[in-house]
């Protein structure tokens, strides 16, 4: 494997787990956003990814890239709070189908794995600089 394919799994990653923490960060924004319970409110978002290659020569470098996002289909939570101004006719307001300590999970291990492909980089980084020392000596 080429260092340069290594930069390039790396890249795609950091990509992917960014777009995934936006997911997340919209999702926790928007965990306490009511909704009449007749309308449409915000649904939960999912970042679905898929494996690519990354180079026609090279099938086995397999990178990652976004395939789509993902509305959660569960229902809107129901609360019951007649005084609320967007309260139906049975006192139930509607927010959100975001699961707060769900979302935090994720976060967690999209951090890491970004944390994980940046030291990647960071580490093939060192080992080109440590060659090129050695060519040069």
């Amino acid at each position: 494997m080429s260092m340069s394919n290594v930069f390039h799994i790396a890249a795609s990653a950091l990509t992917a787990q960014s777009m995934r923490l936006n997911a997340v960060a919209s999702n926790l924004a928007n965990a306490d956003s009511a909704h009449a319970s007749t309308g449409e409110g915000y649904k939960a978002k999912q970042v679905l990814f898929q494996a690519v290659a990354m180079s026609p020569s090279a099938p086995w470098a397999q990178g990652v890239r976004m395939k789509t996002v993902l509305e959660d289909p569960a229902p809107p939570r129901l609360v019951h709070d007649p005084k609320h101004p967007l309260a139906d006719a049975r006192g139930y307001v509607a927010y959100p189908n975001v699961d707060p300590v769900e979302e935090m999970v994720n976060m967690i291990s999209a951090s890491r794995s970004y944390q994980t492909n940046a030291e990647v980089m960071a580490t093939t980084k060192s080992l080109l600089q440590r060659t090129l020392a050695l060519a040069q000596s």
